[in-house]
C-alpha cells in the first residue's frame, strides 16, 4: 500500500520574535516492512534546511531562521511504500523468557530497559502493573497482548487531557489520555519484566470501518517490543491493535522526549500559539505528490481549528522552548 502524508505545523507569535531555531523529526523511515519513496520539507520564512541522521537511526532536519517574523510554517509531505508485515502469532514457545534473557545478554538494549524521562516505574505505575498482573508468567508475546487489550479497556481515549508534558501519573489517576500517554505507561509497564520497548511516533491511517479512536488530524504514537525469533513487534495500546500495515513510523526513541516531531526555541518577549493538521490518504498503485493533496491555502480553515486552546501566558524575554504535542 501506497500512503501520501501532509504535515502541517503552524507556530504564531503574538509580536514578532527575532530568531527561530528549529529540529524536526517528521521524514518517514526506511526499515522493515516500510520505503520512504519521497520526502520534502518546506518552510516559511524560507531557509536552508539541514539534515542527518541520530543514533538511532532516524532521519532529523534542523534550520535557523534569524530574522524577525510573526509566524513559522512548516511543510512536510512524504510519499510511503508500506508492505504487508508477517502475522504475529498469539503466543511464543516455553523457553521464550529464556531466549529473550539470551538476546538482552548478546546485544545492546539497555536505553530500551532504563527507566527514561517520561516513562518511569512511579509508585502508581507499580501499582497498575500489579493490577493487570503485568509479571513474567506464560510467554512474553502472550503478556503483551494481554496488556496491550487491557490498557485499551481501562483507559480512555480523551484529547487534551494531558500536555505534551505530563508525566504519567496524571493518565493513570484519571484515567484517560492521549496516544502519548498509552505508549509511555505500556513502555513503562513492559520494561519493569526485562522486555526492551522503545517509543514509536508517526502516523496511522485510519479507515471508517476500523473504528480507530486515536485522532484523525495528528500524529500517532505506539510502542515496539522486543522478541524472541520475531525482532522488533509494535503495540498501538489506543487502539488495541498490533502495528500492521496501516502504522507509518517516522522516529523511534527512549520516549516522547527523543522524538518529538518539532523542537525549539525562539528569541523574543512575546506568547506563542500552535496549530497543527495531519492529512493521510492510502493509494494501490504510487500516485503523484501532489495527486489528491490540498495545497497549503486548502489548509486555512483546518489548521485555525487544529488547536483551539487558548494562547499561553508570555514567555521569558530570552529564550522559550516549543514543542508540539502528539
Amino acid at each position: 500500500m501506497f500512503y501520501s502524508i501532509r504535515h502541517l505545523t503552524k507556530f504564531r507569535y503574538a509580536s514578532p520574535v527575532s530568531e527561530s531555531v528549529m529540529e524536526t523529526r517528521m521524514h518517514p523511515r526506511s526499515d522493515g516492512s516500510q520505503r520512504c519513496l519521497t520526502f520534502h520539507l518546506s518552510v516559511s520564512p524560507r531557509c536552508r534546511a539541514f539534515s542527518y541522521r541520530d543514533h538511532l537511526g532516524n532521519n532529523v532536519h534542523h534550520f535557523d531562521i534569524p530574522g524577525q517574523h510573526s509566524q513559522l510554517v512548516i511543510i512536510a509531505e512524504a510519499l510511503i511504500d508500506l508492505q504487508h508485515a508477517a502475522t504475529v502469532p498469539a503466543s511464543l514457545a516455553s523457553d521464550a523468557w529464556a531466549e529473550l534473557d539470551a538476546m538482552v545478554m548478546n546485544g545492546d538494549y539497555w536505553e530500551m530497559l532504563l527507566p527514561s524521562e517520561f516513562a518511569s516505574p512511579t509508585p502508581s505505575l507499580l501499582d497498575l502493573a500489579k493490577q493487570l498482573q503485568v509479571s513474567r508468567r506464560d510467554d512474553p508475546l502472550q503478556v503483551l497482548h494481554e496488556l496491550n487489550s487491557a490498557l485499551y479497556d481501562l483507559f480512555e481515549y480523551t484529547p487534551k487531557s494531558t500536555k505534551v508534558d505530563s508525566p504519567i501519573d496524571e493518565a493513570i489517576h484519571s484515567k484517560q489520555g492521549v496516544c502519548q500517554d498509552f505508549a509511555h505507561i505500556m513502555i513503562a509497564l513492559v520494561r519493569t519484566v526485562g522486555i526492551p520497548c522503545r517509543y514509536v511516533s508517526g502516523y496511522l491511517h485510519r479507515r471508517v470501518q476500523d473504528h480507530d479512536r486515536s485522532a484523525e488530524d495528528a500524529t500517532h504514537a505506539w510502542v515496539e517490543a522486543l522478541l524472541p525469533q520475531l525482532g522488533w513487534v509494535g503495540f498501538d495500546p489506543t487502539n488495541n491493535l498490533v502495528a500492521g500495515d496501516r502504522h507509518i513510523r517516522t522516529a523511534i526513541g527512549r520516549d516522547y522526549a527523543d522524538v518529538p516531531p518539532t523542537k525549539g526555541i525562539f528569541r523574543g518577549q512575546t506568547a506563542s500559539e500552535l496549530s497543527v493538521a495531519v492529512r493521510v490518504t492510502s493509494s494501490e498503485t504510487a500516485p503523484e505528490m501532489d495527486q489528491g493533496l490540498p495545497v497549503p491555502e486548502d489548509w486555512s480553515v483546518l489548521v485555525e481549528k487544529a488547536q483551539e486552546a487558548p494562547k499561553p501566558p508570555a514567555q521569558p524575554p530570552q529564550l522559550a522552548q516549543q514543542q508540539q504535542q502528539q
